[in-house]
């Protein structure tokens, strides 16, 4: 087999760096046509040399042109432009981007990749908060797409509308267009660098909308993805990223700092959208841990990138018990970014308000969390807007009414399985406990709180504890609440939580514990803690029958993950 049909089979199977090779190697004994120029730049973007890959698609382009292949040609101007975006060379850019419209323009009959051109407009709107813009050229792409018949323009102008209406606050109709983005991409119709835009950007979207459970989903396909490709880092830094958030929020602390490293590993490869979010996410691990230095130093690099490093930054201040700076920090950020980048800074910016003595700031915050929730039907939400709502009542001195909303932020985060902000809640229930006289389940909750805080190494939270805290001023009296404490289960979900679910349907379907733990971002020592905790409510004592258990209750998996 000549090393140019080598070349064309490994681009087919995804073996990235074997296709540059053959395609290489085919190309020294003769110029590659522009079919298997395009796909050898292809595959060099795709193992991390973006700016030699860049060099190739214009190959492509000439020899398209050459051929006169004019269509194609276009795309590859598009695509050449639109990777010096990613490189952050927006000149060259522009120029390519131009140069593209012009050969569109000039053709006599419609061009099939014209939508490709408004992809570009659509992302500098969105990047500007422009929702309405962003919503008009992304439109544009995908009517053209379909209309003409190329899958990438369709699915991208799909993603990108999805985007805005989330940024819009038209949460539930944007959700579902990336879902319907996703299923071109996992049907296959989507050219690869398309693809791992439409994965991580969806991704990034549903933490915006705080819909952690579509978040989960796709980051599990966006993993099996990568892993499907020879030595793909295009994409696969945006992949760990996405998995150490994940891992934070589920208190697996470790494993989300070793994916926080892995993706600015694959940062200075070649996936340089993966350098924010690396440092980023380290840096929340550090601070959480109160590894101050180190998290300032992470803190920074992310900064460097563009990006605020915000609430982290602000809220390593409020640590490090300098909470004016923190505030002078985050009402900036705040205030000179788009609602989708707002929305996750709201709780941090109540918990800073308070910490600076603004109460009505603080509770402004609170109520604009709240009054997301109208929109934003997610669980994460609720239990950040109930939590913040809780902090605000107790620091105005009426910890009878604090009391709800943070026993149901409480019940949100364990369902949500995030060890940490459960803990936190009931760090607050122990100082409402004392300001109502409850002496008993002030002290059970500072204990449970302890031990959580303990476990995860959590030394900020767990000092703070430990400090002597002074009663909310202008303390009601109220009668004293019954305790919080005991298993935990939602009242119609049966004795097993949702997560407690999960775990059995992975059960059944044969996975280890240390599979499990990678299918849902947790650690091993969570899952062996779910177990227990399942075959305590449901009297069993092995795999096997908890196995058969599903089976007869209808929660067994009908597979195995991919």
């Amino acid at each position: 087999m000549s090393a140019l049909a080598q070349g064309r089979e490994a681009y087919a199977e995804r073996r990235w760096p074997d296709a540059v090779g053959q395609f290489t190697a085919a190309d020294h004994d003769a110029e590659l046509p522009a079919g298997d120029l395009e796909q050898l730049a292809t595959s060099v973007i795709l193992t991390g040399r973006g700016s030699e890959g860049v060099d190739i698609l214009a190959r492509a382009h000439l020899k398209y042109l050459a051929d006169g292949d004019y269509p194609a040609a276009a795309r590859c101007a598009v695509w050449t432009g639109m990777n010096l975006i990613l490189l952050g060379e927006p000149a060259r850019s522009a120029g390519w981007l131009a140069r593209a419209r012009r050969i569109v323009e000039d053709l006599p009959e419609p061009c099939r990749f014209e939508g490709l051109l408004s992809v570009p407009a659509g992302l500098g709107a969105l990047y500007q908060g422009d929702g309405d813009g962003a919503a008009a050229a992304f439109t544009r792409a995908a009517d053209l797409g379909r209309a003409r018949g190329d899958p990438d323009s369709a699915a991208l102008g799909t993603l990108g509308l999805g985007q805005a209406k989330v940024l819009l606050g038209e949460i539930d109709d944007g959700l579902a267009l990336l879902d319907e983005a996703m299923v071109a991409v996992t049907v296959g119709e989507i050219s690869p660098v398309p693809a791992g835009i439409i994965y991580c950007a969806v991704i990034e979207t549903c933490h915006q909308a705080f819909d952690l459970h579509r978040a989960h989903e796709w980051t599990r396909a966006l993993d099996r993805w990568c892993d499907a490709q020879q030595k793909l880092v295009a994409f696969s830094g945006q992949c760990q990223m996405h998995r150490a958030e994940l891992y934070r929020l589920h208190g697996a602390w470790a494993e989300a700092l070793d994916a926080a490293t892995a993706a600015q590993d694959l940062a200075f490869t070649g996936d340089r959208m993966a350098t924010y979010g690396g440092f980023y996410e380290q840096g929340e691990i550090h601070r959480l841990r109160g590894d101050f230095d180190a998290a300032e130093a992470c803190y920074l690099h992310a900064q460097d990138t563009g990006f605020p490093a915000q609430p982290g930054l602000a809220l390593l201040r409020l640590a490090q018990g300098r909470p004016e700076q923190a505030q002078s920090l985050l009402r900036p950020a705040m205030d000179g970014v788009g609602p989708a980048y707002r929305r996750p800074m709201l709780a941090a910016r109540v918990d800073i308000e308070l910490a600076a003595g603004d109460a009505l700031a603080a509770r402004a915050a609170a109520e604009e969390l709240a009054a997301l929730c109208a929109s934003i039907d997610m669980p994460m939400l609720h239990a950040f807007a109930d939590q913040s709502q809780a902090a605000v009542l107790f620091h105005e001195g009426d910890p009878a009414a604090a009391l709800v909303p943070l026993r149901r932020a409480w019940s949100r985060w364990l369902d949500l399985d995030a060890p940490f902000e459960a803990a936190r809640c009931r760090a607050l229930l122990a100082r409402v406990c004392d300001a109502l006289g409850d002496e008993e389940s002030a002290r059970l909750e500072r204990e449970a709180a302890r031990a959580v805080f303990s476990e995860l190494g959590a030394a900020p939270a767990l000092a703070g504890l430990e400090q002597s805290l002074p009663e909310a001023p202008g303390t009601r009296t109220a009668p004293a609440p019954t305790t919080v404490n005991g298993a935990h289960h939602a009242a119609d979900a049966g004795p097993l939580t949702a997560r407690e679910t999960e775990v059995v349907r992975f059960v059944s379907a044969g996975l280890s514990n240390r599979n499990i733990a990678a299918e849902l971002f947790i650690s091993e020592k969570t899952v062996a803690r779910h177990l227990s905790n399942i075959f305590t409510k449901l009297d069993l004592t092995s795999r096997a029958a908890l196995t058969a258990y599903a089976y007869e209750h209808g929660l067994a998996r009908t597979s195995r993950p991919a």
